[in-house]
């Protein structure tokens, strides 16, 4: 069975871009359609748990590593790059004059700061994602081992899973009124996240032993498109500050919707004509290989463009500067990846660099093919 799923890759892409354009509305201003459409585009992160479960499982499953070894490859993944991040945003809050608290900065680094409501957002505030990501790799390898061999328990836990979220979005009217530490507790803490993540895993186990019906590709996107477009009157009817608001909602209750869709595309990876080039060609793939860091430097971005110039005026205006610092951001991260990220992890995993492609001249009535480079495992491993 083959061992990249280009589709997701290109899924990637598609998910940072909905986080960026909630970034770019909810701080410089709506534009007319997509601005209420990219109001909750904050759920792009919860595809991002629920895409992290399914890779793993699907490429852990068939050839489990030992927990150490699985754990520095994780390190080697994220670590750098978010490390790296949490300078520059940290410097730019210095020179903008915006006070962090250094409990905030020293959690971030480790990965601690989502277990406080005080630190969550501190160091560079969109690596709060990463800090329930490393609480998922701990429980990774664990969770391989309990679920591999126990099929039968599969549908009935991923079913256990989708119903978990809007049972915790629902739990929101138990809470404390504090929008602030309700929302700390539905949409930041990372045992709140974890069902997302084990629904990813057991979709991954489930796609690969071929458990789960079909599912039209386009079905499963207009699906969720159908979930965000609901949202819109929804934001309307009821303010964020009440718990039946669907800020958290939209956190929490798309889960399954990813999953069918992250299962989707997978299969159509498998059939005879390959996934489709929109999430499958190579600039796609190229793309989603930059989202990791598109995610944690976008924001970085528009936070020095608010310090220097401040928000547009205007649609047109609007417009042309969010198309602007995408852009411009999405090309740093470009390089981003190509100099910091890919050459990290290498390092870090000891794996060396790969060989440069020799181009080989055609000779009459025979040609000599160039040595591949070993397929390497999903970018997510």
């Amino acid at each position: 069975m083959p061992s990249r799923l280009p589709s997701l890759t290109g899924l990637r892409f598609w998910a940072a871009l909905l986080v960026v354009l909630y970034h770019l509305s909810r701080k410089l201003g709506e534009l007319p359609v997509l601005g209420p459409l990219a109001w909750y585009g904050r759920s792009g992160v919860t595809f991002f748990f629920v895409l992290s479960g399914f890779v793993l499982a699907w490429t852990y499953e068939a050839s489990p590593a030992p927990a150490r070894s699985f754990l520095r490859r994780r390190f080697a993944r994220i670590w750098p790059l978010h490390a790296l991040a949490t300078v520059l945003s940290l410097g730019a809050d210095a020179a903008i004059g915006r006070a962090v608290l250094p409990v905030a900065a020293l959690c971030s680094l480790p990965l601690l700061h989502t277990w406080a409501p005080g630190t969550v957002l501190g160091g560079n505030p969109a690596s709060w994602s990463l800090g329930a990501e490393a609480w998922f790799y701990l429980l990774f390898p664990l969770l391989l081992r309990v679920l591999a061999p126990r099929r039968r328990g599969w549908l009935p836990l991923a079913a256990g899973c989708a119903a978990l979220g809007p049972a915790l979005w629902a739990a929101g009217a138990l809470l404390p009124a504090d929008p602030a530490l309700r929302g700390w507790l539905l949409d930041y803490l990372p045992l709140t996240r974890t069902p997302q993540f084990v629904l990813g895993v057991v979709t991954g186990l489930a796609v690969r032993h071929g458990l789960l019906p079909r599912v039209p590709l386009g079905a499963a996107a207009a699906a969720v498109a159908g979930w965000h477009a609901l949202l819109v009157p929804w934001h309307a009817a009821v303010p964020d500050t009440l718990w039946w608001g669907p800020y958290s909602a939209a956190q929490l209750v798309p889960a399954p919707l990813f999953a069918a869709l992250l299962a989707a595309a997978a299969r159509r990876d498998l059939g005879p004509g390959g996934g489709p080039r929109l999430l499958a060609g190579r600039t796609a793939v190229r793309l989603g290989e930059w989202s990791y860091a598109w995610y944690l430097v976008h924001e970085i971005g528009i936070r020095c463009w608010l310090w220097t110039v401040g928000r547009p005026s205007g649609t047109p205006a609007l417009l042309a500067v969010d198309l602007l610092l995408g852009a411009a951001t999405l090309a740093a991260a470009g390089v981003l990846h190509r100099w910091v990220e890919r050459p990290c992890e290498r390092l870090l995993r000891g794996t060396p660099p790969p060989r440069p492609r020799v181009r080989v001249a055609r000779q009459r009535r025979s040609s000599v093919t160039p040595d591949q480079p070993s397929s390497e495992l999903s970018r997510f491993t």
